[in-house]
């Protein structure tokens, strides 16, 4: 079993009827911006839009990836149970772009996790609720700031928040879901912020301890990391790694092995295993210079999977680029798994 939570809003076993909520009908381009300012714990997002010019100062990856013919793929390796997830920068406001229907009417996935909700529960737009889905939110103490959710529609056997770490506890950046397969935990890990404020917590404190509450859940049974991890973790995972080195939040020294340490105890990034040389291929993208017109990204958002998951269900893992609605765009787990469970 996993290893107790002690923390005031480490909840365990609270779980949420589901929530029926209303449909609409469009997508745009998001133009909200993150006005979480504060050096105490801010998120706001670096420009992450400048050029490059020269070889990445960093180590070159491996590769990238979009969408294509990866449906296929996966329904040829009988794909029967897919998670989505998605950083929705503001809840209310992704809900106003009506992009709740890409859940509801296209992806139609078992799991949608969210992250950056930035909103109290009882602020959640009724849209928010997808009928046919238990809902699970985990809201920053401070509102209008981080926060989580999960919507799922087999019900879980069992739901925590947070990791069990006071200091860690207060935001609303993690919600862990048992299955009869495995442990699905949602993060939207902290942003080092604009001026590398906060590196010393994410890197010395915050990644330290989530490796290790990853790797205490991973002693009953295997383990999805999903969500916006606020790291690229090779050269090929930003189109301007050189300019960004040791000077932008996500692409730091620190960060970057932060990230491989968490791979080395037996976890796989599971798009990067699949498309080793896949460029081009970004989960975000800044409201600045056009960024996303011209493709201008970095590869935040991640499935990373246990070992024993990637070589037995993963069928598939996919960003899914051209989904609107936020500046970042929904990235894709497709499993195969015993449904006798």
């Amino acid at each position: 079993m996993p290893p107790k939570r002690k923390g005031k809003t480490a909840v365990s076993g609270k779980k949420n009827k589901v929530d029926d909520g209303g449909a609409s009908t469009s997508k745009s381009d998001d133009t909200t911006t993150n006005d979480d300012s504060k050096e105490k714990h801010t998120d706001e997002k670096p420009d992450r839009s400048a050029n490059d010019d020269g070889e990445p100062v960093a180590k070159k990856g491996k590769g990238e990836s979009t969408v294509s013919d990866r449906d296929k793929q996966a329904e040829e390796k009988e794909c029967n149970f897919k998670i989505c997830s998605w950083n929705v920068n503001g809840i209310r406001a992704w809900v106003g772009k009506k992009c709740q229907l890409y859940i509801t009417d296209e992806e139609k996935p078992d799991v949608i996790c969210l992250q950056e909700i930035k909103c109290n529960k009882d602020k959640i737009p009724a849209e928010a609720k997808c009928s046919g889905y238990h809902c699970y939110w985990y809201p920053a103490i401070e509102e209008g700031y981080s926060g989580t959710a999960m919507l799922c529609k087999r019900e879980p056997i069992n739901v925590t928040y947070g990791m069990g770490i006071k200091k860690h506890d207060t935001e609303g950046r993690i919600i862990t879901a048992e299955f009869p397969w495995f442990y699905l935990v949602t993060s939207y890990v902290p942003n080092s912020g604009r001026g590398l404020v906060r590196l010393e917590y994410r890197t010395e404190q915050w990644d330290v301890d989530f490796t290790q509450y990853l790797k205490g859940l991973e002693k009953d049974k295997p383990v999805i990391l999903c969500g916006d991890l606020n790291v690229a973790h090779q050269a090929i995972d930003l189109k301007n790694p050189k300019s960004n080195y040791n000077k932008t939040s996500g692409y730091t020294q620190a960060e970057i092995d932060g990230f491989t340490n968490l791979l080395s105890h037996g976890f796989v990034d599971s798009f990067r295993s699949l498309y080793p040389d896949k460029t081009d291929a970004y989960s975000y993208w800044s409201y600045m210079s056009n960024a996303r017109a011209k493709n201008v990204g970095w590869r935040l958002d991640y499935f990373v999977v246990s070992s024993t998951l990637m070589s037995s269900s993963v069928c598939d893992s996919v960003i899914r680029s051209k989904v609107q609605g936020s500046d970042h765009c929904p990235v894709v787990l497709m499993l195969n798994v015993d449904n006798e469970k």
